[in-house]
């Protein structure tokens, strides 16, 4: 039915919920808007599974006219592993140039173009996990409801000289990012991000496949530098998110207490069996090494080269690692390029089909898990009183058969409480 509206609050009457952990069946759907955001109030089952009109005209639907019939609400998505800063526009740019040469003024409205396209595209929640001052002020505007689009955590990278973040810059450019080496400047360097304003640290603790000039393979930093990044992080309230894809890295972030695990690439089983019990979450990343292994973009010799060796051992070493507890969630590595901005809904089929995830698990690992992932289990991924408003409306039922979860059948964005894309269906 349609949704009847008093001051602040708003209602969606008798819908077809998943709240993020379970089916609830037809419930009503409250929320109230403050501000530029608003926070559910509650979800109620509906008395009368007959939808009960509303809408002020007097007339009563009846089943047969339920504009809600075959459809059904689900919580937003959240995407923990995307690179905002890109170009958004259309015709070819060098991936690893385009930044170098584009001004932080105009990178800013690209990285504001391709949030909203995730967002138009059912993902309400964007983490960016290599981000500077320009991200920082766009989450700043997004916040204070300045511009339009989804809900943006950043966390800054600390990389050493020579690391994955390092190597993005070609040697002889004269502009680079900030780097860290030693356990005193890596210090300094998560102190710098903190006051910055960043939500967290993400560090590399293997080598990279983009990233020109390394192999993955590679170590980055020593133990007591990472153990240092960590600890400071941690004691200045922000989670550390680890680049990792080979074993050894994946172990030393493991060791050292990072929070997540980026890639996990070549994840051992005893590896996945740790990271179940301490509860360290896995971004898989898939879309974006099959993008460039087949190709599909364009890309050096030497990266194509890179990811196939990825992706040779891949599949079968998550799907143990699944079996094993692995907690798996949503991460793309959305750039605009390699991945783009909205394909959220098919990185999550192809990580459910991989790791053998049901499609209601599936869902989690974009929702509830992903706000655990990103430290925000208390108010994202979730319908519930206390929990921010943001959902879809979706044809079908996803969480049953996640062919139904897909852009094309999007009928409504709702974030912050507001109708972002799309329409409320009405009687």
């Amino acid at each position: 039915m349609a949704g009847t509206t008093k001051g602040t609050s708003m209602q969606l009457h008798s819908v077809e919920l998943w709240d993020g952990e379970s089916d609830r069946g037809r419930v009503d759907l409250s929320w109230t808007r403050s501000g530029v955001d608003a926070v559910i109030t509650a979800v109620t089952p509906t008395s009368n599974t007959a939808p009960t009109d509303t809408s002020g005209n007097g007339d009563a639907a009846s089943a047969e006219g339920d504009a809600w019939a075959g459809l059904s609400i689900i919580p937003g998505l959240i995407d923990t592993h995307v690179h905002l800063l890109g170009k958004a526009s259309d015709g070819h740019a060098d991936f690893l140039g385009w930044p170098l040469v584009t001004r932080s003024e105009e990178q800013v409205l690209h990285g504001l173009s391709h949030a909203q396209r995730a967002l138009r595209a059912g993902v309400t929640t964007l983490r960016d996990l290599s981000a500077d001052e320009v991200q920082v002020s766009l989450r700043r505007a997004l916040d204070a409801g300045i511009v339009e689009g989804p809900r943006l955590m950043v966390s800054g990278m600390v990389s050493m000289t020579a690391g994955h973040g390092d190597m993005f810059t070609p040697e002889a450019f004269p502009i680079r990012r900030q780097t860290a080496d030693g356990p005193d400047e890596c210090r300094k360097l998560v102190r710098h991000w903190a006051r910055t304003g960043v939500d967290g640290i993400k560090i590399a603790t293997s080598g990279g496949v983009l990233s020109t000039g390394d192999k993955a393979s590679w170590r980055n930093y020593t133990r007591e530098e990472i153990e240092t990044i960590v600890d400071e992080s941690h004691a200045l309230g922000m989670l550390v998110a680890a680049h990792a894809h080979t074993e050894a890295g994946i172990q030393i972030a493991l060791d050292t207490g990072c929070d997540s695990i980026e890639h996990g690439t070549f994840i051992s089983a005893a590896q996945a069996a740790e990271a179940a019990v301490r509860g360290v979450s896995i971004a898989p990343t898939m879309l974006i090494n099959e993008a460039i292994a087949s190709r599909r973009v364009p890309v050096s010799d030497e990266q194509a080269q890179k990811a196939s060796d990825v992706i040779v051992q891949r599949d079968g070493l998550m799907r143990a690692a699944a079996e094993l507890g692995a907690d798996f969630v949503l991460g793309t590595d959305a750039n605009g390029y390699h991945v783009k901005f909205g394909d959220e809904m098919d990185e999550l089929r192809l990580l459910a089909g991989v790791v053998g995830y049901s499609p209601e698990r599936a869902l989690q690992a974009a929702t509830t898990r992903a706000a655990l992932a990103i430290g925000r289990a208390d108010d994202l991924g979730r319908l519930a009183p206390g929990f921010k408003a943001d959902f879809l409306v979706m044809r079908g039922r996803p969480w049953e058969n996640l062919d139904d979860l897909r852009v094309e059948n999007i009928v409504a964005v709702v974030a912050r409480g507001k109708v972002v894309a799309g329409s409320l269906p009405t009687a």
